[in-house]
């Protein structure tokens, strides 16, 4: 009956739905070498052995980013659905990308000599999209929205010289709304044939809006070692864990025909959704007493997304009745950076940065909550000493989306599916911009 709780939503800024953005004073850097960068409390959520490399004191670190994301969709040979008589929209949908200020905060002290705590508290997954009501895959997808918090203890532990360790807790929440249009006249079609689909169209029922809304929290973990061979170079290996979500919620049918109330009832949902694991290897080196240079490979386990199948857990029309199967195929991925810091005087620190972001989708299953493609970071920054306390870093990356193809009918394997949903073909012009600032204080 619906595609509405087909995917996770994007534009998001790392491959899939992944949010990067975890620190302002990364973003100038493209965020490259940040498991091994411990450049002040942000280091809990990037590698938290980071911890012990930070002077001895308070730090915190506050940062903000706003992420102005851009979709538009270019059709091709888009097919519009059957609505038996009604009019059938064929727009291309608007830009699907929706602006959203992605905040993150860090705190870290010392427990003993060898030992820190930290805390930090951030958004791990998210952002949104959102088309135009009448465009042409209004049947697929039209808002998508997540919203994901995490809260992450975290310690570490200096063993030696050379070697620090860390280990963190993450207990992470999502809440998510996606809406899509419900072709009534098809369904009707299906249940009592072209005379009834007609009369609905007639009636301005041949379509309606579906909405599906849930939530869960889960657990989660991760770890780091920084190695220090030298007072020099830093080499960081980081790791996060999967989390495992059961989402529950509730799907309404708007503007239903009677004759559907049965077979297509309002009620409760439910979706197995696991968030990836990554696995990062960084460096950090000084040249000299202005030039350092960064660098960082990055493996996200996408792999776990083969498909999202939303199941009624109400007795109306059967517990356990599946209410949309969408396959997505996703593949793993890599994401690699390099990066330089340049210290101008001792107020003033330049940075720069370039990475490359594979997206874990493919052609074949890509659908319109998420026109993701391979991606290009090119970033700048600086930061500012405003005393020997407190700093403040200003960052802005450029994102450039490889072109997306979309030829998908929502599953349809049939012509009566393929006519419910339509087929949506073309192309994505597509694109991100990013402002940071973060602040930065030791007491």
């Amino acid at each position: 009956m619906t595609s509405a709780f087909s995917a996770l939503p994007g534009i998001a800024n790392a491959g899939g739905f992944a949010l990067i953005e975890q620190s302002g004073s990364g973003m100038g850097n493209a965020f490259s070498g940040a498991a091994a960068a411990a450049e002040d409390a942000s280091t809990i959520y990037f590698n938290p052995a980071g911890m012990s490399l930070l002077p001895s004191g308070k730090h915190l670190a506050i940062a903000a980013h706003y992420v102005m994301p851009s979709a538009k969709f270019n059709n091709s040979a888009s097919t519009s659905a059957t609505l038996f008589g009604a009019p059938a929209p064929t727009g291309s949908g608007g830009d699907a990308g929706v602006a959203a200020w992605v905040p993150n905060g860090y705190f870290a002290m010392d427990l003993t000599d060898t030992m820190r705590l930290g805390v930090g508290v951030n958004v791990p997954f998210g952002l949104s999209t959102e088309y135009d009501s009448n465009w042409i895959g209004r049947f697929q997808g039209i808002k998508s929205e997540i919203t994901t918090v995490n809260i992450n203890p975290a310690i570490s532990w200096k063993t030696s010289d050379t070697v620090s360790m860390g280990f963190g807790l993450n207990y992470q929440t999502i809440d998510a709304e996606f809406t899509s249009k419900s072709n009534y006249a098809a369904a009707v079609f299906a249940v009592a044939g072209a005379g009834p689909a007609a009369a609905i169209a007639a009636a301005g029922q041949a379509e309606g809006l579906t909405t599906l809304k849930g939530n869960d929290g889960a657990w989660g973990w991760n770890a780091g070692l920084m190695f220090t061979p030298s007072p020099q170079t830093r080499i960081g290996v980081s790791y996060r864990s999967r989390i495992k979500y059961t989402i529950e919620g509730t799907v309404q049918f708007d503007n239903r025909p009677a004759l559907l109330a049965a077979a297509a009832p309002d009620g409760n949902i439910k979706l197995d959704v696991t968030m990836p694991d990554n696995l990062s290897f960084a460096l950090s080196h000084r040249l000299d007493d202005r030039w350092q240079i960064l660098a960082d490979a990055t493996w996200t386990g996408w792999s776990v997304l083969q498909k999202f199948e939303a199941v009624r857990t109400n007795n109306i029309p059967a517990s356990g009745a599946t209410l949309q199967n969408t396959p997505y195929n996703w593949r793993n991925t890599w994401r690699v950076g390099v990066g330089a810091n340049y210290k101008l005087n001792e107020a003033w620190m330049l940075k720069g940065g370039i990475a490359y972001d594979q997206t874990p989708t493919n052609d074949t299953d890509r659908g319109v909550r998420l026109p993701d493609g391979n991606r290009t970071w090119l970033s700048i920054g600086a930061k500012y000493q405003v005393s020997n306390a407190g700093a403040v870093d200003f960052g802005y990356t450029h994102i450039l989306v490889r072109d997306p193809s979309i030829n998908n009918n929502a599953g349809g394997v049939s012509s009566n599916s393929t006519a419910a949903y339509a087929l949506v073909n073309g192309k994505y012009d597509a694109s991100v911009d990013i402002l940071s600032v973060q602040y930065s204080h030791r007491f």
